[in-house]
């Protein structure tokens, strides 16, 4: 699922106001990351935020699918990214607020994990 260049500026100027977002390259794909946690993907130059409690239900009224991969094995995984509603890129306003609704449940998730211990 490649990313083209094109596409993934677009997204990154499109979410230039939440300041400090930024975009690294990860398996075909690519994160969306800011304060340090990544609340999106790119794959396939579709683009997907964080889901949660607090978000999950909006995208499943606007008819989102959670992002899904095969694995080695031949099955299908899935992870808490959901794909964004096309509307959202006619509306700069409201890609803003569902980027920091996916931006504040992946600071909550990444601050609920525990901390990883250091080899001495």
């Amino acid at each position: 699922m490649a990313v083209s260049a094109e596409y993934s500026a677009f997204v990154l100027e499109m979410l230039e106001p939440l300041d400090g977002v930024g975009l690294r390259r990860m398996f075909g794909g690519a994160g969306l990351f800011c304060h340090g946690v990544m609340f999106g993907l790119i794959a396939g130059d579709r683009l997907y935020f964080k889901v949660g409690d607090a978000n999950r239900p909006d995208f499943e009224e606007a008819g989102s699918a959670p992002f899904t991969y095969a694995t080695r094995h031949g099955a299908h995984g899935s992870l808490s990214y959901y794909e964004a509603p096309d509307a959202l890129f006619d509306e700069p306003d409201e890609m803003l607020d569902w980027a920091r609704k996916a931006l504040d449940v992946a600071l909550r998730a990444h601050a609920g994990k525990p901390k990883a211990k250091r080899k001495p």
